[in-house]
């Protein structure tokens, strides 16, 4: 989805705020660079407006460069949307990415829902200069989630339970949830779930979540790992229908810098990146103890053996 200069300065914004909210801190390897791509032997290193794909994108900066990497750790980009037009032409190398999603941006029609085959056609599916090195184990879905209220008071455990009752709900979610296929177009069209109305928030961040508690809300997309869930008693409901695809955490990178020791640092990350561990790195960074995201990143590389 192209969006107009003005909406691409809110995703920064906002992406600037989520970052503040949870510790993020100035950060040794970020540069704040213009966005022009780095030299030849420089990995330059991108991340989502959201908490977790910049953990994930300084974990991969840190074990980079203890390995002799010269690493380039960019400020977040924004949705998809924007850093995927950016490592498509190059001004950017690499950035965590999800299997499911990256799969139905770059092909609309895609059906398959199952790890494996999700991560087969995505490779298939990428642009000659892109590649995706190995999957990890951890997943991350866009989800459907409510209040316990909200649950009890429509007898929901899944969208399903839910549909009957969407056009008297209120959607919220980040701009681009409204439009993606997995998004509310697919849940409409799996579900039959056409909401009263949408508004526009952040990537399951905190805007969503306060719009989620006070009832401005009653519905929201947020991620399943996010440490938000279980501090709110938020109800995940589950998707029988398979609308949302396997979500594994992959490394989206130029084909030209993913070979070598990059190649093999970063399937080791992705060797040892869980759901779970994932979990646990937002709710880190979500703590009242506000760690920067920089440490948060430096604590799971030391206790994963890094």
């Amino acid at each position: 989805m192209r969006r107009s200069l003005i909406a691409r300065f809110a995703l920064v914004a906002t992406a600037a705020l989520a970052l503040a909210a949870c510790g993020g801190g100035s950060d040794p390897l970020q540069n704040g660079g213009s966005g022009s791509s780095g030299s030849a032997d420089t990995v330059v290193i991108g991340s989502a407006n959201f908490v977790e794909s910049q953990i994930i994108a300084n974990i991969y900066a840190q074990a980079l460069q203890a390995k002799g990497v010269k690493v380039d750790l960019r400020p977040p980009i924004g949705s998809r949307e924007t850093y995927f037009p950016a490592i498509k032409e190059g001004s950017i190398d690499l950035i965590p990415e999800y299997t499911g999603t990256l799969l139905q941006y770059l092909n609309k029609n895609a059906t398959e829902t199952e790890p494996d085959a999700v991560y087969t056609a995505l490779k298939a599916a990428l642009p000659d200069n892109l590649t995706v090195l190995d999957k990890a184990a951890a997943e991350d879905k866009d989800a459907v989630v409510v209040t316990k209220d909200t649950a009890t008071k429509y007898n929901a455990t899944s969208i399903a339970d839910l549909a009957p009752n969407c056009g008297q709900l209120t959607f919220g979610g980040p701009p681009e949830f409204q439009t993606r296929p997995d998004g509310i177009p697919g849940i409409q069209k799996t579900y039959n779930c056409t909401f009263k109305e949408y508004k526009a928030l952040d990537a399951g961040g905190p805007l969503t979540v306060a719009a989620l508690k006070n009832g401005d809300i009653q519905a929201a997309d947020i991620f399943t790992t996010d440490a938000s869930i279980p501090t709110n008693g938020f109800v995940v409901l589950t998707d029988p229908k398979d609308n949302f695809a396997a979500q594994n955490v992959v490394p989206l990178i130029n084909k030209a810098k993913g070979t070598g020791t990059t190649a093999d640092v970063l399937n080791q990350i992705s060797a040892k990146l869980t759901t779970e561990g994932l979990t646990q790195l937002n709710a880190e960074a979500s703590s009242d103890a506000k760690p920067s995201l920089a440490t948060v990143a430096k604590n799971w590389l030391s206790q994963n053996g890094f």
